[in-house]
């Protein structure tokens, strides 16, 4: 009952100041004279005798008061900040509307249509309006923060930049959209501005999404000023729009808290000063090649102006002292280098943080302590590519490897550490790439860790399988796996030996035939594998790599694998199997066979071997439903590129236990950008 109580008293003493505004407005006319415009049907009741206008500036200081005491009743009232802005900001648009309309009605003595219609279009309407609306929006009180709301204003702002980009681009009987930008030919300055501010908004409104604070500032300046373009030309949808915009956008202020990579500022400042340079030089230069076209002598003052008025848009009907087609074309090219010049900064400006890859030894070295303690995951040897970047726990005792890929950080696996830290560590991690401007993704979870994930709001999709074999219970006796023992007879017959190795117990020599072998394998094709596979043959050393090299009858390595060793999960995971052309059939199925052998003997109980992709969806004797078999079919149809379904087949052979791995995202949305990062990251595609 307080509530509604307080609710009614702040609503009545709201109209007492909106009335008391427009008595100011009356009482203080004929005693104040400011130079300067006037707007007009301040005072409707007054316009029989055409004395309803006032001096601009007294109109603003009269309604910004006002504005002020509602905002303050509102705060007073426990208006939440959104809720305060639109509620004054429609309220009093919907009074003063009122009001101008049957004052007009009356006045002038035309239909109740014609008459709302004019009141529809008085400045004296919206800008008290617009001015409440902002002063709610300022002074009621904050609401919590969340992501859905800064999702559902970057729309908005690209929704606003839409039509205004429809509303200067869109004929209106012109003879072509360049024209609708041409301030001097069609509809003035106001109108030749709305498109670059339109084209600007939308630049703003990823940023908005991620909650950079860089995008609200411009968002807000930009729908500003243009709203005030939209009241200059008349008050109309496109600005009843961008009001209700600006409004939301200042009281949720406080979503907007991330704050732009502080060392873009100076690299954007140089762009933008060589884009400047660029942009007169042309100027410079074209004016001087074409100077006989020019009524006056070439100067520098003469090309400064030139160039000046055709980037604001003043010249489209041809630039002053010239002529012929260098007129006409001049001043456009220009403009659209301008345009560009500003699009691109922009970006800059906005853009999620560069990411740097940068190593210290000290933190080398506790990773690799932390592997060899906590690194029970068969892709926790991976963590030690060159290419990862860790973040660590507050304590230090666990740690995530990533990269940034295209503004997304991907993750490589679960985490490693203590098991106790790992929500705090995940929650830091979304929280440090966040601020950033970053979208998260992780890469080969294990089933064991979504709920953790889930717990923290991200999804999962299935991703694929990974083929683990268990080396106490493998077997090459019994018909299923005759093939397998087929290829291990053949290469004993044939004199191959197999030696398990240490990278210590590799001599110059036999190291650069390794990675010749290697390189022969690869090709022309780049290093992959980012998840699970090494980025170096030699990276890491004996207590974490063993090599498995097959040699022919005469001693020459013909192939090889290469593991890195999980100590605390007691396992072997397969990084490479590269191998020379022409080996024999089976080369590859008895190394493995080799490995597992060793492995038992070492104590290693199991030895994980390639991660089959979608392996759930591409098996031959899994029955699937409608949709599934569509995704079957349409992976299959990658195969050629991707090795999908080879990968399974191969995998099959040695029996293995098969181990889920998942793709974790934050949003739905973002599944398409977090493949093409996913894939870059992991080599198959040209950018990094």
């Amino acid at each position: 009952m307080a509530r509604v109580a307080r609710s009614f008293v702040a609503a009545a003493l709201s109209l007492c100041v909106v009335l008391a505004a427009t008595g100011w407005l009356y009482a203080l006319r004929p005693h104040v004279s400011l130079p300067g415009p006037v707007a007009r049907d301040a005072l409707p009741l007054d316009e029989l005798s055409k004395q309803s206008s006032v001096p601009i500036l007294l109109f603003l200081a009269v309604w910004v008061a006002a504005a002020i005491l509602l905002g303050l009743l509102a705060r007073w009232a426990r208006a939440e900040r959104l809720t305060a802005g639109l509620l004054l900001a429609t309220l009093l648009a919907g009074w003063l509307y009122a009001v101008n309309g049957v004052s007009i009605l009356v006045v002038r003595q035309i239909s109740a249509h014609e008459a709302f219609h004019a009141a529809a279009a008085e400045k004296a309407v919206v800008i008290p309006a617009a001015l409440a609306g902002l002063a709610g929006a300022l002074l009621g009180r904050r609401a919590k923060t969340g992501v859905r709301s800064r999702t559902v204003l970057s729309f908005f702002v690209a929704a606003v930049g839409v039509l205004a980009l429809l509303d200067a681009l869109l004929p209106e009987h012109r003879q072509s959209l360049i024209a609708a930008v041409d301030a001097a030919h069609v509809h003035g300055l106001s109108k030749a501005l709305v498109a670059p501010l339109a084209g600007a908004l939308l630049l703003t409104a990823r940023g908005l999404g991620r909650g950079n604070r860089r995008a609200w500032q411009i968002a807000v300046g930009l729908l500003a000023l243009l709203l005030v373009l939209h009241v200059e030309r008349r008050f109309d949808d496109g600005a009843i729009v961008t009001g209700i915009t600006l409004v939301a956008l200042v009281a949720r202020r406080a979503d907007f808290r991330l704050r732009g990579d502080p060392s873009s500022r100076p690299r954007v400042l140089v762009h933008a000063a060589m884009l400047a340079a660029g942009i007169v030089g042309y100027g410079f230069v074209t004016l001087w090649v074409n100077r006989l076209m020019a009524d006056v002598p070439f100067s520098a003052g003469f090309a400064l102006e030139s160039v000046g008025r055709a980037l604001a848009g003043l010249s489209f009907r041809g630039a002053d002292h010239l002529s012929g087609p260098v007129a006409d074309w001049f001043p456009v090219s220009t403009f659209l280098l301008g345009v560009g010049a500003l699009g691109y900064v922009l970006v800059q400006w906005l853009a999620p943080w560069r990411y740097r890859l940068r190593h210290e030894t000290h933190e080398h070295a506790l990773v690799r302590s932390l592997v060899a303690r906590w690194g029970a995951d068969t892709l926790a040897p991976f963590a030690l590519r060159a290419d990862k970047s860790y973040f660590f726990s507050e304590d230090r005792s666990a740690f995530v490897a990533y990269r940034v890929v295209n503004g997304v950080a991907i993750v490589a696996g679960d985490p490693i550490g203590r098991d106790d830290v790992r929500d705090e560590l995940l929650r830091s991690f979304l929280d440090f790439a966040h601020e950033r401007g970053w979208r998260v993704a992780v890469l080969g979870v294990s089933e064991g860790c979504l709920d953790l994930y889930r717990s923290l709001g991200l999804r999962s999709l299935y991703h694929g399988d990974e083929a683990v074999v268990d080396t106490a219970s493998f077997t090459l006796e019994g018909r299923p796996i005759r093939k397998v023992r087929q290829s291990v007879h053949r290469l004993q017959s044939l004199g191959f030996e197999a030696r398990v190795l240490r990278p210590s117990e590799l001599d110059d020599d036999m190291r650069s035939e390794l990675e010749a072998i290697a390189r022969t394998w690869r090709g022309d094709a780049p290093e992959r594998g980012f998840v699970m596979a090494l980025d170096a043959l030699f990276r890491i050393g004996d207590d974490d790599a063993i090599f498995v090299v097959g040699f022919d009858v005469a001693g020459r390595p013909q192939g090889f694998l290469h593991f890195g060793i999980a100590h605390p999960g007691c396992a072997l995971s397969l990084s490479s199997m590269p191998r020379l052309p022409g080996v024999p059939n089976g080369f590859t199925e008895w190394l493995i066979c080799e490995s597992i052998a060793w492995a038992r003997g070492h104590g290693f109980a199991r030895v994980s071997l390639n991660f089959a992709p979608f392996a759930a969806l591409l098996a031959p004797d899994v029955e699937l439903r409608a949709i599934q078999r569509l995704e079957a079919a349409t992976l299959r149809k990658m195969k050629g590129h991707f090795q999908l379904d080879n990968l399974l087949l191969f995998n099959r052979k040695f029996f293995p236990a098969w181990q889920p791995r998942f793709l974790v995202y934050e949003r739905r949305r973002d599944l398409v950008r977090v493949g093409v990062a996913a894939l870059a990251a992991e080599a198959y595609l040209p950018f990094q």
